[in-house]
């Protein structure tokens, strides 16, 4: 019997299979052992290490792994939190923490919370795991909760602008998956956002470059599927950045503002610099930032 948990990302699977960071063996015997040690040697030729270890151990070490990355996302949003109430910059402050190596650069960045399959499920089974054996994870049940809010936070910036009540409000989205290259919609913030959006009464238009299918699958003809991101603005009262997809952040923008009823954006993923948006003379909400 081997443990052999994966660590790979969506989107860049394969990448991470050839050339991966370590590789996590759970095992009983040597001779598991010399088998995994051949079946991994074309793929760990640069150094990379393979760490050897009981099984329990590997298995708790993919929960662990996952979970203090969703724990690093929560700390960074509440912190972007903190810093609009205190009218600092989180970029700034993203910058300054991740220059101490003992912390580092990755997932720093604060958006409308963290998706998909491998960070919601992961956190939940390691606090599920913890009560089973009588231990009380308050860390990740934090986590949990910081996410869930996380979601949300643009309404708040979107109801002070425009109001309660939406109703005769076409609001466009861009990002649909809960992160770019992937078309993976489970847990995405886009949707908990697009859904209390229409409670609120906005209609929405929407463009994915690949998650559309599978969220018409989910929300069928309850929203606008566009076929560009200009066309999703097309009459829109505003526009809501849900999906930090690399083509979003060049934009035409005069296709934008010729689109769109007013210079309105809220960016759920930083993906604008400030200055930039200030000279280009857009209203600009973003997280963690100063409103432009």
């Amino acid at each position: 019997m081997v443990s052999n948990p994966e660590f790979l990302r969506e989107g860049v699977a394969v990448e991470d299979f050839m050339k991966p960071d370590r590789v996590v063996i759970g095992v009983e015997s040597e001779k598991a052992k010399t088998y995994m040690s051949e079946l991994y040697a074309p793929y760990v030729r640069q150094g990379n290490p393979i760490v050897y270890m009981d099984l329990r151990s590997a298995e708790l070490t993919k929960y662990a792994a996952n979970s203090f990355l969703a724990a690093k996302i929560s700390f960074m949003n509440e912190i972007s939190r903190l810093c609009e109430l205190m009218d600092a910059d989180v970029d700034m402050v993203r910058l300054g923490m991740g220059s101490d190596g003992r912390i580092g650069k990755r997932f720093l960045f604060p958006g409308i919370g963290y998706g998909g399959s491998c960070f919601p499920k992961d956190v939940k089974a390691l606090v599920h795991s913890a009560s089973g054996v009588g231990y009380d994870f308050k860390i990740l049940k934090a986590v949990e909760d910081v996410n869930n809010a996380q979601k949300l936070v643009l309404i708040p910036k979107i109801t002070q602008r425009f109001g309660l009540d939406l109703t005769g409000r076409t609001i466009a989205i861009w990002g649909l998956a809960f992160k770019p290259n992937t078309d993976d919609i489970r847990e995405a913030p886009a949707l908990e956002l697009i859904q209390h959006l229409q409670k609120m009464g906005a209609k929405i238009n929407a463009f994915d470059p690949e998650a559309m299918e599978n969220v018409k699958r989910q929300l069928g003809d309850t929203i606008t599927f566009c076929n560009s991101p200009y066309e999703a603005t097309e009459g829109a009262d505003f526009l809501v950045i849900a999906t930090e997809w690399p083509e979003f952040r060049t934009p035409d923008f005069d296709k934008l503002v010729a689109g769109l009823k007013s210079k309105v954006i809220f960016d759920g993923r930083n993906v604008f610099e400030l200055e930039a948006m200030k000279r280009k003379g857009f209203e600009y909400y973003s997280i963690g930032r100063k409103t432009v």
